[in-house]
């Protein structure tokens, strides 16, 4: 089924697209949508779009799995948060930190492999607690070698405290000069010269490292000294030099992303609040970003996104989905408990906004997508069917108008005449 007016800069295709002679399957016009919406595929986010951000004009659509990722149910022990994820080949690997189905409440990191969000594999742990009794939020830098950098948080240190932990791989596969899972270990604790706290330190999930320019800089809240987000800078991961403040906040940073855009470099900092979401109004917790062109002092910070309910009502960690040019969506660990030990992850996904308007006798109705199936799909409910026909129920096309918009949600990219039937998967064909 292919729309035919040329107005707007893409075509609307089932899919599969359909034999001239209207055979395919059971007598299905295309791939199995769930019974009553039209699923829409080729809606993902475009490289970004700096003036989208600083006007936090963004169209964001929660997945409607609740949540994207779940613990594995081996063990008594399941909570998984601390979302990292980076592109691996055609797809992304995705790190966490979690009690990923494990027989004991010790903090572990783990990876799954997924090309598109929507299946995950190879679910297995990558960093055991080894000396410490947690390791967890999780942050990982990939360089153009292939090289993988990990920062992680460790509990306790010899103060008895949290601090920032490094593992490095050159493949993968590796880490530390040890196979999978490698066992931490107290030597791996993070140095940051020159920082002086005054006080014990307790850097407990806000520390983010990233590779610009041939240095890595660390992101990091000391929460003896709260209200500041600070920056630091080194040759190594290991060992870096304190460089000053990067944004007064009392928010958790978790991931900085850079971006060239508009002539320019923009650093994307993305933040959590910290505690119970009951003393956020009305019981919502929300996510934060910032940016900065210059990777050390970040704006002011704006709202992301928000928890949609009971289940992912406390948000104890962030994570962007990104591709070299573009955020794509933003992973987040959460949970129906304040004392995060019954997170899983959930996602948003940024996309171009479709707006179906009906003709015919529904003229001038309005729909658009209750939410979005990965990156690049969305899921939009059609009017109820006509009452049944001699005990049968009566399937009719949807006929109308789509209408896509930008990643902002308000510039019109195109129009056209469309006739959709129900349960049907359809594919937006960019000309």
């Amino acid at each position: 089924m292919r729309a035919q007016t040329e107005e707007a800069p893409f075509d609307v295709v089932a899919v599969p697209e359909l034999p001239s002679d209207g055979t395919y399957g059971f007598g299905v016009e295309g791939g199995q949508a769930p019974l009553g919406y039209v699923e829409i595929q080729g809606l993902s986010a475009g490289p970004l779009n700096p003036v989208d951000w600083e006007k936090n004009s963004l169209h964001w659509l929660p997945d409607i799995r609740y949540p994207l990722l779940a613990p594995r149910m081996g063990g008594v022990f399941r909570n998984i948060y601390a979302p990292s994820a980076i592109e691996d080949g055609e797809g992304w690997r995705l790190f966490y930190a979690a009690w990923d189905g494990i027989e004991q409440g010790t903090d572990r990191v783990y990876s799954a492999y997924t090309p598109d969000f929507i299946d995950f594999y190879d679910r297995h742990t990558v960093i055991h607690n080894g000396d410490f009794v947690h390791v967890s939020n999780v942050n990982v830098q990939k360089l153009e070698d292939g090289s993988l950098h990990m920062y992680g948080t460790a509990w306790p240190d010899k103060q008895e405290s949290n601090r920032p932990v490094y593992f490095h791989s050159p493949d993968g596969k590796t880490w530390n000069g040890s196979p999978e899972p490698y066992h931490a270990r107290k030597e791996d604790l993070v140095e940051i010269d020159e920082y002086n706290p005054g006080s014990v330190p307790n850097f407990n999930g806000a520390n983010v490292l990233l590779y610009d320019e041939g240095k890595y800089r660390v992101y990091f809240t000391n929460w003896g000294d709260r209200g500041k987000l600070y920056w630091a800078e080194g040759k190594t991961p290991a060992t870096v030099r304190f460089g000053g403040l990067a944004l007064e906040t009392e928010h958790a940073v978790n991931d900085v992303k850079k971006f060239t855009a508009m002539g320019k470099d923009w650093y994307l900092m993305v933040l959590h609040k910290k505690g119970d979401a009951s003393r956020e109004q009305g019981g919502v917790n929300r996510l934060f970003y910032s940016l900065s062109n210059d990777g050390k002092t970040f704006s002011k910070e704006q709202i992301l996104v928000q928890s949609l309910g009971e289940m992912d009502r406390n948000i104890f960690a962030v994570g962007l989905a990104a591709r070299a040019d573009r955020v794509i969506g933003v992973l987040y660990g959460a949970g129906p408990s304040y004392r995060s030990n019954r997170n899983q992850i959930f996602g948003y996904w940024l996309q171009k906004r479709v707006l179906l308007k009906a003709d015919g006798s529904g003229q001038g109705a309005e729909y658009e997508a209750e939410g979005a199936l990965g990156p690049d799909r969305q899921l939009i409910k059609m009017p109820p069917l006509l009452p049944p026909l001699n005990n049968k129920p009566v399937n009719v096309n949807f006929e109308g108008t789509l209408s896509i918009f930008a990643e902002d949600g308000v510039t019109l990219l195109g129009t056209r005449k469309v006739s959709l039937r129900p349960g049907t998967v359809y594919r937006i064909i960019w000309k």
